[in-house]
């Protein structure tokens, strides 16, 4: 049992740091969008297959791999279109650690949704937590059985099996069907299982902002979590954190009142998924 736990945590580790390579590409252009016939349009990646931002300035919408219109064809979204001061709080979760409760804690104090997009250990040893999550009115998404790079699943059926495992899992777990919300491990993708989880009637949500916290030997200071959470804000922002973060845990209370100061409120995912 433990020799797994540490294999997943390894591997989730490994491909968080690919991930956050992708995150943050730099550059003041948009990305260039590779064109193929007219009635098709290929979504572009950076080089290792990675949902990409680039921050061309402070408090304005990241440039993304692929532009909300294009994403939208999948069910898919990074941003919400809207320039009223909302934000879509989102946490990545694969095991536990002992900071979900005070961030539980946080948004329910401040009154404010957020979505968990949980994997299948994580739900395995906390179902309580993940209980708490569904009492407490926030959505449980799904981030496959086993957290792997989904972008090299080549089968339709190996594809499924990740999600409908998890899907499997959540209802024995909490009795109620799981909402259909998909957030890819790693934030790697393809066109080809964007199409697959559309299909499986799934909305994937990447996101807008983040930043480097899932380190627990190595994690940020409040100060380094601010300049990035607060600098880069902006209106309609799918903030990914990760509830493994003690930094998380120990910040969100005042971040979420100084993100209340600047204006912003809080919105569901619902919102997002319903607009398109």
């Amino acid at each position: 049992m433990f020799a797994a736990f540490l294999f997943f945590w390894l591997s989730f580790g490994a491909g968080q740091l690919a991930a956050w390579v992708g995150q943050e590409l730099k550059t003041s252009d948009p990305p260039q969008i590779a064109c193929g016939l007219s009635t098709v349009q290929f979504l572009p990646s950076s080089p290792e297959g990675n949902w990409g931002l680039g921050f061309p300035e402070e408090g304005k919408k990241p440039v993304g791999n692929a532009t909300s219109d294009q994403l939208k064809q999948y069910n898919a979204s990074y941003v919400s279109d809207t320039e009223d001061k909302v934000i879509y709080l989102t946490f990545d979760a694969g095991y536990e650690n002992g900071n979900t409760e005070p961030i539980l804690d946080a948004l329910k104090k401040h009154g404010a949704p957020a979505a968990f997009f949980l994997v299948g250990n994580y739900m395995e040893t906390s179902p309580e937590l993940v209980k708490r999550m569904v009492a407490e009115g926030h959505i449980v998404g799904n981030h496959t059985f086993h957290h792997p790079d989904m972008s090299k699943l080549s089968t339709k059926e190996a594809f499924e099996k990740e999600l409908t495992d998890l899907e499997t899992l959540y209802e024995a777990t909490t009795g109620q069907p799981m909402k259909k919300y998909y957030r890819p491990p790693q934030g790697k993708y393809s066109e080809a299982n964007l199409q697959m989880a559309k299909d499986m009637g799934y909305h994937t949500f990447f996101w807008s902002l983040a930043y480097v916290d899932w380190y627990e030997d190595k994690q940020p200071t409040k100060e380094e979590a601010f300049k990035k959470l607060l600098g880069r804000i902006h209106p309609g922002a799918i903030v990914l954190l990760h509830s493994t973060s003690k930094t998380n845990g120990q910040i969100l209370d005042e971040l979420l009142g100084k993100w209340e100061e600047m204006g912003y409120r809080f919105g569901s995912l619902d919102e997002l998924a319903g607009a398109s």
